[in-house]
C-alpha cells in the first residue's frame, strides 16, 4: 500500500481542487490519501464525491498552533468535524487569516515591495488565505524565484521582516480537542528548521505525555540525519512515525506520494480514531 497522510487543496493553500487532488492521488499510484487543509474541513465533501474506485480518503486538518513564540502544526486525523469546541477553534483561526495576511501585505509594501491585497486575494481564490499565497505573489512580482525562497527571515519566515502573528491554538489544547472529537494527532514536520525556530525535543516528550499520537518523520524538510533522529525519538516516546508529502500542487516541488506512511502505522491510526472513518472510493474509475 502507498499511503500519503498530508496534502492540501484549494480549500486552504494548495493549487489542486479537492476533486483534482483525489484524481491526481490515484494517478500517482496512492492507495490512501489524507486531505489536511489548514484549519479547514471545507474540501472534504468535494473530495469524497470525486474519490476514484480503489483510493481511500482519510479526512483531516492541519491545525495552526503556537507555544512560547514558536509556531507549529498539528495534523488531526479522523475527528468528528461537527464537534462544537474544535469547530469553534478552527473558525477562530480561519477568521484571523485575512487580517493577518493584510498586515503582512502592508509590511511588504513598507519594505518597498509593490504587492497589493487584490493580487493576494486573487491567488487565494476561495481558499483560506495564508503565507503561501503571499509568497506566490512575491514570485509573480519577481521578488523571489520560488515560493520556498519567500520563507526566509528576509521575508515571510516566522519572525521575518514581513511576518505577522495570527490566532493559534496552544498545542496541548489542540491535542485535547482532537482527542475529545475522536481524532488522532501527529506533530507535523517537527524539526523543519529551514522554516524557522522549532520547539525543543523536551516539548515533544511533553506532547506525548499529553496524548500526542505520532510525529511526522519522513518529510521534505527533514534531511536524513534528522529523520533518523526523529525515528529514534518516536521509538523512545512510544509515538507513531509517519511519512507524508505535504503536497501543495504546483506551489511546491514535492510530488504526491514522495514520502509515505507504513501500512502498519496507518492501521494503528485508524484503530485509534473514533470520530470518523476512512472513506473508500467508489465515485469513478481509477486513472490508468
Amino acid at each position: 500500500m502507498h499511503i500519503d497522510l498530508h496534502t492540501h487543496s484549494t480549500a486552504s493553500d494548495g493549487t489542486d481542487t479537492p476533486a483534482e487532488l483525489m484524481r491526481n492521488a490515484a494517478a500517482a499510484g496512492l492507495d490512501v490519501v489524507a486531505l489536511t487543509d489548514h484549519d479547514s474541513v471545507r474540501g472534504h465533501a468535494e473530495a469524497i464525491a470525486a474519490l476514484p474506485e480503489g483510493l481511500t480518503l482519510v479526512t483531516g486538518a492541519e491545525l495552526s498552533c503556537r507555544m512560547g513564540g514558536v509556531g507549529l502544526h498539528m495534523l488531526a486525523y479522523l475527528f468528528d468535524p461537527d464537534e462544537p469546541e474544535l469547530a469553534r477553534e478552527r473558525e477562530l483561526v480561519r477568521d484571523d487569516r485575512v487580517p493577518r495576511a493584510q498586515t503582512m501585505v502592508r509590511k511588504l509594501q513598507a519594505l518597498g515591495v509593490p504587492v497589493e491585497w487584490e493580487q493576494v486575494a486573487r491567488i487565494a481564490g476561495e481558499g483560506s488565505v495564508g503565507r503561501p499565497h503571499i509568497a506566490t505573489a512575491l514570485v509573480e512580482l519577481g521578488v523571489v524565484e520560488t515560493v520556498s525562497d519567500a520563507f526566509t527571515p528576509e521575508w515571510l519566515a516566522n519572525g521575518g521582516r514581513a511576518y505577522a502573528e495570527k490566532h493559534e491554538l496552544d498545542p496541548f489544547e489542540a491535542i485535547r480537542l482532537v482527542k475529545a472529537a475522536g481524532g488522532v494527532t501527529v506533530f507535523a514536520h517537527p524539526l523543519a528548521v529551514k522554516r524557522g525556530e522549532v520547539v525543543p525535543e523536551a516539548s515533544i516528550a511533553r506532547f506525548a505525555a499529553a496524548g500526542l499520537d505520532g510525529i511526522e518523520v519522513d518529510h521534505m524538510d527533514h534531511d536524513e540525519p534528522t529523520r533518523a533522529r526523529l525515528r529514534g525519538l518516536a521509538k523512545e516516546l512510544g509515538l507513531l512515525a509517519t511519512g507524508s508529502s505535504d503536497y501543495h500542487g504546483s506551489r511546491k516541488t514535492v510530488r504526491l506520494g514522495e514520502y509515505t506512511t507504513d501500512p502498519e502505522i496507518y492501521g494503528e491510526i485508524t484503530r485509534r480514531a473514533t470520530g470518523a472513518f476512512p472513506v473508500p472510493g467508489a465515485g469513478g474509475p481509477r486513472p490508468a
